[in-house]
């Protein structure tokens, strides 16, 4: 027998119930201490009861806190209270549009300063004093010496002073492999990016060079001169000239599709002649007005090039002509070959230099820096051989690592951080030339609202991502990881074209580079596009591109359309659909899918009870038709069958 609870058992359910709902209990909870409030909004003062909290929350310890909770609590202690508004017209201005990869002007300025104060101290590896009587293994002995001591003093220049440097050479034979070159070479020849020439200049290799010998010769060779206009390499050539450089422009790209479309010509005059005579009439009718439009601008097209033909300064040269420029260089007295050094950055053109020179790959070529592992000596003429030095990024100041993505420098494939690269970008390409080039539409945030004008990161990503459809498994978001390496690599290809103007000239980037932004720089493709879609107006290739006319719907492309005409033709697997839904919960409908799915006999068996005639006079034929010619052709066809299958070939009568 189950005996009935004391009431004055104690159990944990009661201890709860009278910890909490006990006499005497809860009466702290019951003083209620009131204080007076001021109203923001009015001025009116009011009363109500003080905020309570836990013994622990009061005595808690608050070193930081954020913006919110500093306001509040500094409102809490004066006393003042606040009101909330409902407001329609509330416009939220961001100032996150700084990326902080990146550096401001004033920043940037700054940095420039400490770089050229602390220039001279960017220096090459120097090899030590040797002779006939150093042997192996003392010579290793100081080389290795001197290579840490040069890696210390650049260690310390970072350190004390703050500076970026690239990512400079760190091993010792590799640097072994440029030693052997300028001792062996006559003229070091220096190939650096027309897009930045001094980023991949070594002024201090050009020192060590006369120091090993004051008789040896350096010159700047600026490769893919063909990127820049004809200003742009005036520009530089003045600078180049003010500074006492040796320079010559140079093409590998240019020199390369000479060769494969034939050679060189034998005179301007004779590629003149053919180029007229091969023009022909033209199969086209053309107005009176768009022939003298084409004729006004072949003729400025023909001065121009004569005007860049016949200035030696920024002349683009060709193979032949820079063969003629280095035997310039031979040592007077010297019945030996002419040896060529060709030092410089990785990925700046060296080894597709050197194909161009001998007019056959010998060398292999690839975008990844650091192809080439040691150097190679290659007989070019009876006179001249090269000497390919390994892709070797000497020290020098950088302003952020993300200039030496967009340089070339840093492998993409490698890249981590990919925000900083891509602001970049951003801020050198107008905004209406990228989305022309890639055909997509870049949604900005409004300048009211904290907008710059110019695309984000995270903008350009976007909108990238979505017009090619790379999205993140699971999310479904725009894949900027993806969508940046694609980007980086037409810009770093050339494909997105800036170019650094020389310093001293006044002219910032966006003036320098304000002619490579027209129709006639867009790829073949969208530059037909644009013209095509923006057909009357009077626009050609020289036409700056602007917001307006990128806006214009570009038309579709064969595979965009080979996709639309798959998935919505009238039959078979696309997406068409051939009757509505309900439609065959209808009475027609049904009719039409009883037919459809009946065998032969079942649907003869329809067609003569619909038509009031005997079975055997049905006979259905290819494509669902039915004819009516009498019961001999049935039976005959079915004699036929009957006979093949006996083996007697007779008809049945």
């Amino acid at each position: 027998m189950v005996l009935a609870k004391s009431k004055k058992s104690v159990g944990l359910g009661n201890t709860l119930m009278n910890d909490r709902f006990g006499k005497g209990k809860g009466s702290d909870r019951k003083r209620v201490s009131a204080v007076t409030r001021v109203d923001h909004a009015t001025g009116k003062e009011y009363i109500t009861n003080d905020k309570q909290d836990a013994a622990w929350v009061k005595m808690r310890s608050i070193t930081e806190q954020g913006a919110l909770d500093e306001f509040l609590a500094t409102a809490e202690l004066a006393g003042t209270d606040f009101t909330a508004e409902k407001m329609n017209n509330v416009k939220i201005i961001h100032t996150d549009q700084r990326n902080p990869y990146l550096l401001s002007a004033k920043e940037e300025q700054a940095v420039l300063g400490k770089q050229r104060a602390n220039k001279s101290r960017l220096t090459v590896p120097r090899r030590p004093q040797w002779d006939s009587t150093t042997t192996r293994d003392e010579l290793d002995q100081r080389e290795r010496e001197s290579f840490l001591e040069w890696r210390r003093g650049l260690a310390e220049l970072q350190e004390t002073q703050d500076l970026l440097m690239t990512p400079f050479e760190r091993n010792l034979e590799v640097w072994r492999q440029l030693w052997r070159v300028i001792e062996r070479s006559d003229v070091i020849v220096q190939i650096v990016d027309a897009r930045n020439p001094l980023m991949f200049r070594s002024e201090d290799l050009e020192v060590y060079v006369k120091d090993v010998d004051p008789k040896k010769h350096n010159l700047l060779l600026i490769n893919k001169a063909d990127l820049m206009t004809y200003k742009q390499r005036k520009m530089w050539a003045n600078y180049l000239k003010g500074e006492g450089i040796d320079y010559r422009f140079f093409s590998a790209q240019l020199a390369k599709e000479m060769i494969e479309a034939g050679g060189y010509a034998d005179s301007d005059e004779d590629s003149e002649d053919e180029s007229d005579a091969g023009e022909g009439p033209s199969t086209k009718e053309e107005t009176p007005k768009a022939e003298e439009k084409a004729s006004k601008e072949k003729e400025e097209a023909k001065e121009e090039e004569i005007t860049e033909h016949n200035d030696p300064d920024t002349h683009i040269l060709r193979v032949d002509e820079l063969e003629d420029i280095l035997l310039q260089y031979q040592p007077e007295g010297q019945d030996r070959k002419l040896q060529v050094g060709l030092v410089g950055y990785p990925n700046v053109g060296k080894s597709s230099t050197i194909n161009a020179l001998i007019g056959a790959k010998k060398v292999s070529v690839s975008s990844t820096p650091g192809k080439t592992k040691h150097f190679q000596t290659i007989h070019l003429s009876d006179n001249v051989l090269l000497c390919d030095c390994p892709g070797l990024v000497f020290p020098n100041f950088a302003n952020t690592k993300a200039e030496l993505v967009c340089n070339g420098v840093l492998p993409i494939d490698q890249l981590r951080e990919y925000t900083g690269p891509a602001a970049l970008v951003a801020r050198r390409i107008p905004q209406p030339f990228l989305e022309a080039v890639y055909g997509i539409k870049i949604k900005t945030r409004p300048l009211e609202e904290g907008g710059t004008g110019i695309p984000t990161a995270d903008e350009l990503l976007d909108a990238y991502a979505r017009h090619r459809g790379y999205m993140t498994q699971g999310l479904g978001q725009p894949d900027q990881s993806r969508a940046v390496r694609y980007i980086l690599k037409d810009y770093v290809n050339g494909k997105l074209l800036y170019c650094e103007p020389p310093p001293g000239s006044g002219v910032d980037g966006p003036e320098f580079n304000a002619e490579l932004y027209d129709m006639a720089h867009l790829p073949e493709n969208r530059r037909v596009a644009m013209l095509s879609a923006l057909e009357g107006a009077d626009i050609d290739d020289t036409a700056t591109l602007t917001s307006e006319m990128t806006a214009l719907a570009l038309p579709q492309g064969q595979k965009s359309k080979k996709l639309d005409k798959a998935f919505f033709k009238s039959g078979g697997n696309g997406g068409h659909i051939q009757q509505a839904f309900h439609q065959k919960y209808s009475q027609q409908g049904q009719a039409q899918n009883m037919v459809k799915h009946m065998s032969g006999r079942k649907l003869r068996a329809l067609i003569a009870a619909e038509q009031g005639v005997n079975v055997k006079e049905v006979q259905m034929e290819m494509g669902g038709k039915k004819h009516f010619k009498g019961g001999m052709g049935l039976k005959g066809g079915k004699g036929k069958r009957r006979a093949g299958r006996s083996g007697n070939n007779d008809d049945d009568d």
